[in-house]
């Protein structure tokens, strides 16, 4: 079993699906948690009060990813309340889905791309320069990213930057024995815009036929045991690489 003991993990977003997942997994292994919202207080508290409920330890933090200011003062709370930065995990994200590329405005590119690419590259570097060494760095990406999908042209190609830098920060941070990864999801119920599927609907029917293990969709505890990995003490020899949680499907 995974032990996260005294580690101290910042997981972005995680006041909902995907990232509140991460959070409760990583608390429930013993690292102390910052659960981070931009704008779902409501949510990341009961996030909180369910890892206190537990017995873990957390606190909430209020930032927008797409603000360099924000991301400082996440970081800044993080290592003044606990005293270290082991692991983060950037999750947060927008995710936009059925849209034409060609129907893509402007608006919508700053705005997704606001998040999705900029806010995630810097989360991942401002997070380099303060992990501790041996630590993690692990980006949510999207299975979109390697296997294109009509309809997901502005959302796909802003997950895809920082997937790039992932690389070349395995690289950079390797000499210090810290490591970085990407967990690539495919289309999870309970989190983004299938955060309110109901079983037998579309969502269900549709990755019924394209998921060869378990015939379902993802959900957002397939992507924290893929977290739960990298964040762990085996996956210390593993960086730089993409890890697609799919059930066997091409995306």
């Amino acid at each position: 079993m995974t032990d996260l003991t005294g580690r101290v993990a910042v997981v972005t977003g995680s006041a909902r699906g995907i990232g509140r997942a991460i959070a409760l997994r990583y608390a429930s292994l013993g690292a102390s948690v910052v659960i981070n919202y931009s704008a779902d207080g409501d949510n990341a508290r009961r996030t909180l009060d369910e890892i206190v409920d537990a017995g873990g330890r957390g606190i909430v933090v209020q930032a927008d990813a797409s603000s360099l200011a924000d991301l400082d003062r996440l970081f800044t709370t993080a290592i003044d309340t606990f005293g270290s930065l082991d692991i983060v995990v950037a999750n947060a994200g927008r995710e936009v889905i059925g849209q034409p590329a060609v129907e893509v405005t402007e608006e919508e590119f700053d705005r997704v791309f606001a998040v999705n690419s900029k806010g995630a590259f810097f989360t991942l570097v401002k997070a380099a320069r303060l992990v501790s060494d041996g630590g993690r760095l692990i980006y949510v990406g999207s299975s979109t990213t390697v296997s294109p999908y009509p309809g997901m042209g502005l959302y796909s190609s802003s997950k895809t930057a920082a997937a790039n830098l992932v690389r070349i920060l395995a690289l950079e941070l390797g000499p210090r024995n810290v490591t970085v990864n990407t967990v690539l999801p495919t289309a999870t119920a309970g989190a983004g815009v299938f955060t309110d599927v109901t079983e037998g609907d579309e969502f269900h029917r549709m990755n019924a036929q394209l998921r060869p293990i378990g015939g379902r969709g993802g959900t957002p505890e397939d992507t924290a045991d893929a977290a739960e990995y990298l964040a762990g003490d085996l996956a210390g020899w593993v960086s730089g690489q993409s890890l697609v949680v799919a059930g066997g499907a091409v995306q």
